[in-house]
């Protein structure tokens, strides 16, 4: 038969690939928000403008003295400028003096 003759030729490769696990270190956890510099940042995608408002009005109520960095100042990081954009996030950050990150807002 044909498929005796393809027997033991070819290796079984699943379709989404070897799963790869890379150690991330996560940054300690933040003690208080007291007097903390929240950044915004959104793919602009997906109702985040009305997230954010509410998530913005929570945090307020339950820190005093929190300030948020809205996300138009990080700027929309899905799209044709996301490689730049996200390479340069670590000095928008520094720049804006930025103590935590609300990201990932949307479905």
């Amino acid at each position: 038969m044909e498929g005796d003759r393809l027997e033991g030729l070819y290796e079984v490769v699943a379709p989404t690939g070897r799963r790869v696990r890379a150690a991330h270190l996560s940054a300690p956890p933040i003690g208080s928000l007291r007097g903390i510099r929240i950044a915004e940042i959104w793919d602009y995608l997906f109702r985040g403008d009305e997230l954010f408002g509410l998530l913005r009005e929570a945090l307020r109520r339950r820190a005093a003295g929190i300030e948020i960095v809205p996300y138009p100042v990080i700027g929309r990081i899905h799209g044709p400028d996301e490689a730049r954009l996200l390479a340069e996030l670590p000095q928008v950050l520094a720049r804006e003096r930025v103590g935590a990150v609300i990201s990932g807002v949307g479905a």
